[in-house]
């Protein structure tokens, strides 16, 4: 805060001598504001000095300040403008947009534009592309890039390792690997940390910690860390605590990654232990660490101790944070408390769709089907969130656990969940067809039923299952001669 009143100190005087008009002063300041993370006067200083000096390095800065502080649809805006003043991107401004680009149609726009005016031969550049169409999902974009650079370092084989981490390909990360070596280049902790992420058994672990034991990269934190999720991953938690003891210094990473493996490996007690220490030792547990607690609270209905962990979070200021709110959302429903879970969500000032379904799955473990039912309709009201196959089936489960789902209702619940779920908009997988399909079931619904089966019958042909449920649905309507042939096909007429 002193470097941020000393910064504004000297922006004070700049504007009173003058020298506000160079932009090499603009730049300057620009950079400071950024650097102090207040973007506020960081646009205050570009939007004083006006279009009188349109400086490339100006918007450079803006650009990768903007990138730094996670504004990459403000940064994207600002290299729109540059072009319309026709004023060239450095490099390393192409190097912050791309880093920040998540939409492959921008990022085939980006790639063109360093191809047209002659940068992609720049390692940088290439380094850059290489991680844009990864954090598109463009596996095959991302290779090609890579296989067309003329120039790879270590940067270039990490991007293309952590690219093939990213999608669950584990042995063709540890052929590039290989390949990176015989190029004569070392693996360095970035290296190890993306093979240790795709590792797809405990074997390569042991070998990769072979390799790091042999360049001394265990003295890292950083490669620790990633061992330690390693070993958590493969269920080898006595390895995993070996390798945290042996961790200096330790950071909230470590003690985070160490309470994530013992939540997935069935150590809830572990987990409060762990949460016990951080606390001892003074150290400040960020919202992540204070999320899983609440979930291994969840599991096993540790009420008391999640109130305190809710009251902590209050006097911390840790509460505005969505994963915090989704997760003690969660914790009261499952103790019992349901009360409490609509009040939390009320309070959440953002709710993304784990919000909403939470809340909803709340309703329906405690047969609040009317209530669930709401929840969803105002979901769609205030927009902004798209409800995705979680949401369904926690509202077809909240209808037919509650009985809104009743054997002679025409314009009921399974008539509107026949709307929800046939929406073109949205991409509903088979777990959400069969809930629709066991309530048909349940209740006789023959129409709904019969569509029901058709898409399930796309994708599980030779499920006898759906044929069995099929010729119960139209017995139960008494329609014998359609659940006689249905069970043709399940081998029952024999």
């Amino acid at each position: 805060m002193e470097l941020l009143d000393l910064g504004r100190q000297v922006h004070s005087m700049v504007v009173k001598t003058g020298f506000l008009a160079r932009a090499s002063v603009i730049n300057a300041l620009v950079t400071m504001y950024f650097n102090c993370k207040n973007d506020f006067d960081a646009f205050g200083v570009f939007e004083e000095a006006g279009d009188e000096v349109p400086d490339p390095v100006t918007y450079n800065a803006m650009i990768a300040g903007l990138v730094s502080m996670e504004r990459a649809e403000k940064a994207l805006m600002m290299y729109k403008d540059m072009q319309k003043f026709s004023l060239r991107p450095t490099e390393l401004a192409y190097v912050s947009i791309m880093s920040s680009c998540l939409c492959i149609r921008i990022a085939s726009q980006l790639h063109a534009q360093v191809v047209r005016i002659g940068l992609e031969n720049y390692t940088s550049i290439g380094n850059a592309t290489i991680t844009m169409y990864a954090s598109c999902g463009d596996l095959n974009a991302a290779f090609i890039v890579f296989e067309r650079l003329t120039e790879k370092d270590n940067v270039s084989w990490n991007a293309m390792i952590t690219c093939y981490a990213q999608n669950s390909l584990g042995r063709a990360a540890i052929s590039a690997y290989i390949q990176m070596q015989w190029e004569g280049l070392e693996p360095d902790e970035f290296t190890i940390g993306s093979l240790l992420a795709s590792s797809e058994s405990l074997v390569v672990v042991e070998i990769i910690l072979g390799v790091v034991l042999k360049k001394a990269l265990i003295l890292k934190t950083e490669v620790s860390n990633a061992l330690l999720s390693a070993f958590c991953k493969h269920g080898e938690m006595k390895h995993a605590y070996q390798v945290f003891r042996d961790i200096f210094p330790r950071n909230m990473i470590s003690w985070n990654t160490l309470i994530f493996g013992c939540h997935l490996n069935g150590l809830p007690v572990d987990c409060l232990h762990l949460f016990s220490e951080i606390v001892s030792e003074g150290l400040m547990p960020n919202p992540f660490t204070l999320s899983i607690i609440l979930s291994v609270c969840a599991g096993i209905s540790a009420l008391q101790q999640g109130k305190k962990i809710h009251a902590y979070t209050l006097k911390s200021g840790f509460f505005s944070e969505i994963s915090f709110g989704n997760a003690l959302i969660t914790l009261y429903a499952k103790c019992g408390m349901l009360h409490c879970s609509p009040k939390v969500f009320k309070m959440m000032i953002e709710k993304d769709i784990v919000s909403w379904n939470s809340v909803i799955t709340a309703y329906a473990q405690h047969g609040k089907g009317k209530e669930a039912v709401h929840c969803f309709e105002m979901m769609q009201e205030l927009g902004g969130v798209k409800p995705d196959n979680a949401t369904f089936n926690a509202v077809l489960s909240a209808c037919r656990h509650s009985g809104l789902i009743d054997k002679g209702s025409q314009a009921g619940y399974l008539d509107e969940a026949e709307k929800l779920v046939k929406d073109r908009h949205v991409d509903v997988d088979s777990t959400v067809w069969w809930t629709l399909f066991s309530s048909c079931a349940a209740y006789g619904n023959v129409r709904l039923g019969r569509i029901a089966a058709g898409f399930l019958l796309e994708t599980e042909k030779n499920n006898p299952t759906v044929y069995v449920l099929l010729s119960n649905i139209y017995a139960s309507a008494e329609n014998w001669e359609d659940s006689a042939n249905v069970s043709c096909f399940t081998g029952e007429s024999e």
